[in-house]
């Protein structure tokens, strides 16, 4: 489809007609959490076919979603696809830079310059740059800022006032800070000052967003179970910290930012802290003591709460730390649940994938990417004493009928009690 979608073939048609350069800016991985090297490799096509001359690819390497070390395999994949299109690789940042969701803007900073202003390592061979990075003991999710260079030792290419960038991350959150420095906002305090660019998106990161152009506006998914909820009169709290906020609200609510009806937001935030093996107990803490004060007054219906420890803490890779985060939200689990039922409250516990279950691969390497295996699926309810083995969209139907709430028809999942 993305050879005769209209937004694209319009922003291929402004690079043409103006001789603006085009930048393809997204995570080259096979992932598939945030982006898909899949897609831009068919992006990259759809330039060639539509005759644009100069586009350029600013790779952020993964290593989160994927194994640390498997950026080198996916350049390579990229820069074999592109060799016979019009696309040259231009520059290659870790995600932990490119993709900071946390208001890290000095994080920030490392990716827009690099791209911007062609500040980092420079070098002719893309491939010997990473695996130099390897030997030095940074994976990919922290590559450095590196600069693809011509013969005579100036950039590939920057990108410019007026010319044409299209990030292809398809999911939302962490797009949203790089498209801010390059389109939105200026950071006097990071020298970061947004430009004139012909900016497109995958799909839309921030309704506020002014002068972005989206590839696939999103479904309007109606009968979440927020919405329902809100409908039926219930009493609804979304909490977590700074680094899963956006799933218990935005995500957990179909794409939708406001708020339903009697839906109360609690933002605990996240330590300040490098890589988060440094703090494993993260805010959990600070949640659990939010949260017992909210059960204590009786007035949420129903908890949306996520422990950000096993996950985050899982995509270090550093085993001992996982070990603490894991330690230090199953205490916390404990006493929200021996609180909420002195007030009355059931609990279904899980998780949406699994990652800090599986912490070494067979080869001895560390995995820090998400897992597929199954997840526990525990209620905790003084009615109801088992719970079905099901998929994540049996969920919200088995909330409701605990609740007593009607379940709509548009929730296709099975009651599990």
């Amino acid at each position: 489809e993305l050879h005769v979608n209209p937004i694209l073939l319009a922003a291929f048609d402004y690079a043409k007609q103006n001789n603006k350069a085009l930048h393809f800016i997204g995570l080259v991985s096979n992932g598939g959490v945030h982006a898909h090297i899949e897609h831009l490799k068919a992006l990259c096509d759809a330039a060639n076919e539509a005759h644009v001359e100069k586009t350029f690819v600013h790779a952020f390497l993964d290593g989160r979603d994927t194994d640390p070390n498997s950026g080198l395999g996916f350049i390579t994949d990229l820069q074999n696809h592109i060799e016979n299109t019009s696309a040259k690789l231009a520059t290659m940042v870790g995600r932990y830079y490119a993709m900071d969701r946390d208001n890290r803007w000095e994080r920030v900073k490392q990716a827009y310059d690099v791209m911007v202003n062609g500040v980092g390592e420079r070098t002719q061979d893309a491939l010997a740059t990473i695996k130099k990075s390897y030997q030095n003991g940074v994976t990919d999710e922290f590559l450095q800022p590196v600069v693809l260079t011509q013969d005579n030792g100036e950039p590939v290419a920057t990108i410019k006032n007026d010319d044409v960038v299209i990030c292809f991350n398809f999911r939302t959150d962490r797009g949203r800070e790089i498209t801010t420095a390059l389109t939105q906002k200026d950071f006097p305090e990071q020298h970061m000052h947004k430009l004139p660019l012909y900016y497109v998106t995958m799909t839309t990161y921030d309704e506020s967003f002014e002068k972005v152009n989206v590839i696939f506006t999103k479904d309007d998914l109606t009968k979440t179970i927020g919405e329902v909820l809100a409908e039926n009169n219930k009493n609804q709290i979304r909490i977590a910290e700074t680094e899963k906020y956006p799933h218990v609200t935005f995500f957990f609510s179909g794409g939708r930012e406001t708020e339903f009806a009697n839906e109360k937001r609690i933002l605990i935030p996240s330590p300040k802290v490098a890589t988060y093996d440094l703090q494993p107990e993260m805010s959990a803490a600070g949640i659990t003591e939010a949260i017992t004060a909210e059960m204590e007054t009786g007035w949420p219906d129903f908890i949306c709460l996520n422990f950000a420890n096993p996950d985050m803490v899982g995509h270090t890779g550093v085993f001992d730390a996982v070990v603490k985060a894991v330690e230090t939200a199953d205490k916390c689990a404990e006493i929200v649940v021996r609180k909420g039922m002195e007030n009355g409250y059931s609990f279904i516990l899980l998780a949406d994938h699994g990652n800090s279950e599986y912490m070494v691969n067979g080869d001895g390497s560390v995995n820090t990417a998400h897992t597929t295996n199954l997840v526990p699926c525990i209620l905790i309810d003084s009615d109801y004493k088992t719970i079905a083995d099901g998929k994540l969209g049996d969920i919200a139907p088995t909330v409701l009928k605990i609740l007593g709430v009607p379940i709509p028809e548009e929730m296709t999942g099975n009651v599990l009690v």
